[in-house]
């Protein structure tokens, strides 16, 4: 099936819930109003719709293979990268210093989904370089940016994170790979890495990646490491490649999903040393990686959102197209297309409302980060910026868990026919899965939310946005209507049990750490809901006022029934897992361990 991108949704985020004209007064900003988003969107639509979203069945179907250390990606992906890089829209973030267009992050987030929605295992590789480039401009030295960047930014090279070891998943206070100090001031690397996404392939000319490695006589655990730039090819002084580097792909996994995205296993070193190059400073490596880490976790959440999108589309048209059975009310005597079904249309609005509510999350999320970064007020950037580190766990934890719900609707909406893989539906439901454990599982975003996000500041930040959001509740119960008392009724309700776990885990992380954590995925699920609910709820006051001007009826209306249908069929889960958290503890860790 084709792929639409849902540009009207977006530039409706864009423009009422993140306000891109206020983003567009920020010095640097001033030629990326709502005019230039819809531009950009429109041209990105056209080339994910024809050129990537072709591709996406074949590369399930016909993925990434290894033989003798090379990669070769699925027929198209080669010419179709080449085509990506050229126009322009690796560089579309990033500082036109280094070949990029400077365009801010609420219009590549956007961008961003489609990618994603069109092919998420093509997307896979410039999300990769995008978080690469991230952590070389904040840490790299000139001379490491003047080398790398502007060929990374042009989509000319493209980058990895190296992160993971057999020994060494997530707790990377167990990395091994070591680096050995030479004369010159460079590195020589040694060791094996897991799991890298586009560690190896053909579509471009070199592949630097990040990675992380003690150097000898550094501390234990993750203050002895350090973060080294090891080029697939070397580079000379004049810029261009120079001999291989001493890393080598020597497999590639079979994976359940994301098929065409070659995951690595890299070996540094096994003839006699990888050439690495330092990024800033050794024993601060994990901290620039989590640079790295932080954008790709933002970019993750969006892939959630982008294979949701994707899996609601072929739904809606599978629904319309599929005859089966009358309808329970009787208004048509023959069997009629599924949609007219109730408990169909329960499915799709609870697909549709879950991937709208985590669209607007994340795109409010985004227009924060712009101005955390590039406000020209102090404080405005502070507040922003707590504001967008609260949200990146609830972007990327809520949204990828919302998107196996989502996908498996999908298949459900096919029923047996969503079982067969050439219906297309189950790859969605696939390609979906890893979402909730690469760059951190979903217990690790929700371990973040409790330690550094929540009781750190004892709160004060989650209180805040609690507090914004009862803003809304007014102006809900200001606007009168049927359907915005009855969101705030349940946005109300909802505010309360998250307020309360919010208590509870600022007052109880030191004291009961068990039974916080315990709740700790609950919690950011919860959170997730909420914000996501807060978001379609102003969602639905702007579309009420834009109705009553007479613009788009239809898309105003769907909106304003979305809103209320998350609020009373999603929203109204947030007591309940209130009182899990709060109360449930006990049930979670008391069992005997002998008896699981």
């Amino acid at each position: 099936m084709s792929y639409t991108a849902p540009v009207k949704d977006m530039l409706f985020d864009i423009e009422h819930l993140a306000n891109i004209e206020q983003i567009a007064q920020i010095p640097g900003f001033e030629d990326a109003g709502l005019d230039t988003a819809a531009a950009v969107l429109e041209e990105c639509a056209k080339f994910n719709e024809g050129v990537l979203a072709p591709l996406n069945w074949e590369g399930d179907k016909n993925p990434s293979s290894w033989n003798n250390g090379v990669v070769t990606t699925t027929p198209g992906f080669k010419q179709a990268f080449r085509q990506y890089a050229e126009g322009g829209w690796q560089g579309l973030q990033h500082p036109a210093d280094f070949g990029g267009q400077g365009l801010p992050k609420t219009i590549g987030a956007a961008c961003i989904e489609m990618t994603n929605s069109a092919n998420m295992s093509f997307a896979l590789c410039p999300l990769l370089t995008d978080g690469a480039i991230e952590a070389l401009l904040t840490a790299g030295s000139d001379e490491l940016k003047a080398t790398y960047l502007e060929k990374l930014v042009t989509g000319e090279w493209t980058g990895t994170m190296n992160l993971t070891e057999p020994q060494a998943g997530s707790d990377l206070a167990l990395v091994r790979t070591r680096a050995e100090p030479q004369p010159d001031g460079t590195y020589k690397v040694f060791g094996t890495k897991i799991f890298i996404t586009y560690g190896e392939h053909d579509m471009a000319e070199n592949i630097v990646h990040l990675v992380l490695a003690r150097v000898q006589g550094a501390p234990e655990g993750v203050k002895g490491i350090s973060l080294f730039v090891v080029p697939k090819f070397l580079v000379n002084k004049d810029g261009t490649l120079g001999a291989r580097n001493d890393a080598h792909c020597v497999s590639i996994e079979h994976k359940l999903g994301i098929k065409a995205s070659p995951t690595a296993v890299l070996q540094f070193g096994d003839h006699g040393g990888a050439v690495g190059y330092l990024v800033g400073e050794e024993n601060r490596g994990l901290e620039y990686m989590f640079i790295l880490m932080n954008a790709a976790r933002y970019a993750v959440g969006m892939q959630g959102i982008a294979i949701a999108e994707r899996a609601y589309q072929k739904a809606v048209q599978y629904a319309k197209d599929r005859v089966q059975s009358r309808p329970v009310d009787g208004s048509i005597a023959a069997s009629a297309p599924i949609i007219h079904h109730p408990d169909v249309k329960r499915m799709l609005m609870t697909m549709r409302a879950y991937t709208e509510g985590c669209r607007a999350m994340s795109t409010v999320a985004a227009a924060a980060f712009d101005a955390a970064h590039h406000h020209p007020d102090a404080d405005t950037r502070k507040q922003n910026q707590a504001f967008y580190e609260f949200m990146v766990p609830l972007v990327k934890g809520y949204s990828t868990e919302m998107s196996q719900e989502v996908t498996s609707l999908g298949v459900q909406v096919h029923g047996g026919m969503g079982f067969i893989e050439e219906t297309g539906a189950a790859q969605y439901y696939r390609d979906a899965k890893i979402l909730t454990i690469y760059e951190g599982t979903t217990a690790i975003q929700a371990n973040d939310l409790v330690g550094r996000k929540t009781a750190r500041d004892g709160g004060q930040v989650a209180k805040g946005i609690a507090a914004q959001i009862e803003k809304t509740e007014g102006e809900l119960l200001a606007s009168g209507t049927p359907a915005a008392q009855a969101v705030a009724k349940r946005l109300a309700a909802a505010r309360k049990a998250l307020v309360d776990v919010i208590d509870f885990v600022a007052g109880g992380t030191k004291a009961s750490p068990n039974a916080v954590f315990a709740g700790s995925v609950p919690y950011l699920m919860l959170a997730g809901n909420v914000v996501a609910g807060w978001q379609l709820a102003r969602s639905l006051l702007v579309a009420q006022d834009l109705l009553q001007k007479g613009q788009d009826a239809a898309f105003m209306r769907a909106k304003i029934t979305t809103a209320q249908f998350y609020a009373e069929h999603i929203l109204v889960k947030a007591p309940g897992l209130r009182d899990s958290i709060v109360e449930g503890a006990a049930s979670v860790t008391e069992l005997a361990l002998e008896a699981f």
